[in-house]
């Protein structure tokens, strides 16, 4: 068998090498959804076995990976060009099944992405979807907003906070529990201050609207108190 030549060596090196990083960034940006896959797989009494599952859980990370690289530069087009549109607030929202529920009963039929965008403006909030070319999924005027609250919803194995619009349409009260989604690789959903900054903007945006119609406002609320990690730790020191 001939001796690879010094720059078939180093060529061949430097493709391993980059294979290799590659695969620890995606799973680096993928452990969440590793993690879960992970859990669900059986348990396994051979070497064999164990290397098989190890490939495929490799190899599925690979294209969860990619999957979510096309999402986020899907989501950052989709963001830019709703930035240049509108003058309100965009958020990722993410998909799940309590929301595209609520959405059906509430007459919108338009189909969400995994992560979509939210607008929250002078007029109302939108549900979007698509690339640099975004196209409507769902509207609601602030007219038909009657309350907007956080709370708590389970996705998956963590607790994570929603923003939860209710809304009346035609005869009907249904709320509309929002997952705002982090836009960068490795994380899932807005979380702390940036949440409730956004509910702050969003209950601001509610009532300016409101008012400039004439119709009744929402009753105020209390300030929503932001614990800091540091904060939490004084107290239980």
């Amino acid at each position: 068998m001939p001796i690879p030549s010094r720059t078939r060596q180093v060529v061949l090196i430097s493709a391993v090498a980059a294979l290799a990083t590659l695969v620890i960034g995606v799973l680096l940006a993928a452990s969440s959804q590793v993690e879960h896959v992970v859990e669900r797989l059986p348990r396994v009494s051979t070497p064999a076995a164990a290397l098989g599952f190890l490939a495929a859980c490799a190899i599925g990370a690979v294209v969860v990976g990619a999957r979510r690289a096309a999402a986020l530069a899907s989501g950052r087009s989709r963001r830019a060009a709703l930035e240049r549109a509108f003058s309100g607030d965009v958020v990722c929202g993410v998909r799940h099944p309590a929301l595209t529920s609520a959405l059906g009963d509430l007459g919108e039929s338009g189909r969400l992405a995994s992560r979509f965008s939210a607008v929250a403006d002078q007029s109302g909030v939108t549900f979007w979807r698509g690339g640099s070319r975004p196209q409507r999924a769902a509207s609601f005027a602030w007219r038909e907003v009657r309350t907007i609250r956080s709370d708590s919803m389970i996705a998956g194995t963590r607790e994570v906070p929603v923003l939860v619009l209710r809304v009346r349409r035609d005869g009907s009260s249904i709320e509309l529990p929002i997952i705002i989604g982090a836009e960068r690789a490795g994380a899932f959903a807005v979380v702390d201050a940036p949440f409730f900054a956004t509910l702050r903007s969003w209950k601001a945006l509610h009532r300016a609207a409101l008012a400039a119609e004439g119709l009744e406002l929402p009753p105020l609320t209390a300030p929503i108190q932001i614990i800091t990690p540091e904060q939490a730790l004084a107290a239980r020191g």
